[in-house]
C-alpha cells in the first residue's frame, strides 16, 4: 500500500460537531471520509488535522452557491470551541497511540508510520482562537501546534480570508493586519508553517516580503484551470516556488472542475490537469496532496479516505513514474516540514 500524508482534513471539527470528544467515531467507523479503517484500506498515513471553528449556522449561504461570503465568528466562544478541538486529538493519541499519534517533528512522524500509526500534525485553520497577545500560540505550540492558517474564509483580527467565489480573482481585499504580521513573525520564530490556502493575495504578499520560511498553501489549486478565489494564480505559484515552498493540491470538486460547480461526478483526470500545472510552476518536489477530506464535496470516484489508491492509479495510467507518485503522495510533505517545523 501507497502511503499518503494529506495536507488538510477536517474530522476534529465533524466529531467536536457530533459532540464525540474522544474521537470514538473515528475508531469505530464515521459516515464521513475519514476513519481508522477508511484510512487503513487507503494508505492514508498521515496528515494535518484541522481545528476549525464554525459560524453561526442562521448567517450561513447556501452551501451549493458559487458566491458565498461569511460572516466573522465570536472570539469568545472560538477560544472555548479551539480548545475542545485540540483535545480531542489530544484524547485519541492518548488513548490509542497504536492507531494515531500527534507529532511535533519529522522524527516523530517517520516513527509513527514505522510503527503503523496515523502520524498526526496539529492545525489551526484560522486563528480567531488566538488573542493578540499571542498568549494561546504559545501553549498551543507547547501542546503540539505546528501549522496555522491565519485566517479561514472570513475576516478576522489577523488579516483577510477569501470568500468562496467563482468565477473571481482571490484580490478581494486589504493584507496582514498589524496583529497578523506579528503572528507571522512568531510563527517563524516557534517553526510553526504559515498556510496560506485561504488568505487573500494582499495577505499573501504580505507573507512573500516578511517570512524567512517555504511558503506553504496546504489545500489549494491552480486559478488558471479553476478561477476560484480560493486557487492560486500563477504568479503566486512562482512565489512559492522561488522560496521553495509546496501546494497540497484540495480535492474540492469545485475548485477543480473548469464550471466551478459542486458536481462529484468529477473523474481524475480534472485533479491530474491541476497536478500537472502544479508541477509545471512549481517542480516536481513542490506540489503534494492537501485532500480537504471531511470539509468539502470530494470525487465519487474517491469517495473517501479509503479510495486514495484510486488516484494513484490514475497517476500511473497518466505516465507519472514511481518515485515521482511517492513524491506527491508523501515525500514532498515530509521535506518541507523538515525545512519548516524541523
Amino acid at each position: 500500500m501507497r502511503p499518503v500524508f494529506d495536507g488538510h482534513n477536517d474530522l476534529l471539527s465533524k466529531l467536536w460537531a457530533a459532540g464525540d470528544r474522544t474521537g470514538a467515531a473515528f475508531f469505530n467507523g464515521t459516515d464521513g471520509d475519514v476513519d481508522l479503517a477508511k484510512c487503513c484500506a487507503g494508505g492514508f498515513a498521515g496528515g494535518f488535522f484541522a481545528v476549525w471553528v464554525p459560524g453561526d449556522p442562521a448567517t450561513a449561504p447556501d452551501p451549493m452557491a458559487t458566491c458565498r461570503a461569511f460572516e466573522p465568528v465570536d472570539t469568545t466562544m472560538a477560544r472555548q470551541v479551539t480548545l475542545e478541538q485540540a483535545a480531542i486529538l489530544h484524547r485519541m493519541s492518548a488513548d490509542r497511540p497504536d492507531a494515531i499519534r500527534l507529532c511535533r517533528s519529522v522524527a516523530e512522524i517517520e516513527s509513527a508510520q514505522a510503527a503503523g500509526a496515523i502520524a498526526a500534525l496539529l492545525h489551526i485553520e484560522g486563528c480567531e482562537g488566538i488573542g493578540p497577545d499571542l498568549d494561546e500560540l504559545y501553549l498551543y505550540h507547547s501542546a503540539g501546534l505546528r501549522s496555522l492558517g491565519p485566517v479561514w474564509s472570513r475576516d478576522n483580527i489577523f488579516g483577510h480570508g477569501v470568500p468562496f467565489n467563482f468565477p473571481a480573482s482571490p484580490d478581494t481585499g486589504p493584507g496582514l493586519t498589524a496583529a497578523g504580521r506579528q503572528l507571522l513573525s512568531a510563527c517563524n520564530r516557534l517553526r510553526i508553517l504559515f498556510d496560506l490556502s485561504h488568505l487573500n493575495e494582499a495577505g499573501f504578499w504580505d507573507v512573500a516580503k516578511l517570512t524567512d520560511a517555504p511558503m506553504v498553501a496546504t489545500h489549494s489549486g491552480a486559478h488558471t484551470l479553476t478561477p476560484a478565489t480560493r486557487n492560486l494564480t500563477d504568479r503566486q505559484l512562482d512565489a512559492i516556488a522561488e522560496s521553495k515552498g509546496l501546494v497540497g493540491l484540495n480535492f474540492g470538486v469545485a475548485f477543480l472542475r473548469t464550471d466551478g460547480v459542486k458536481n462529484a461526478d468529477t473523474g481524475p483526470e480534472v485533479m491530474l490537469r491541476h497536478i500537472d500545472h502544479l508541477i509545471a510552476r512549481l517542480g516536481e518536489g513542490g506540489v503534494a496532496l492537501g485532500s480537504d477530506f471531511d470539509g468539502t464535496m470530494i470525487p465519487h470516484f474517491m469517495g473517501s479516505a479509503a479510495g486514495l489508491p484510486a488516484l494513484g492509479h490514475a497517476m500511473e495510467k497518466a505516465g507519472y513514474g514511481t518515485d515521482l507518485i511517492a513524491r506527491l503522495c508523501w515525500g514532498n510533505w515530509l521535506d518541507v516540514l523538515r525545512r519548516t517545523i524541523g
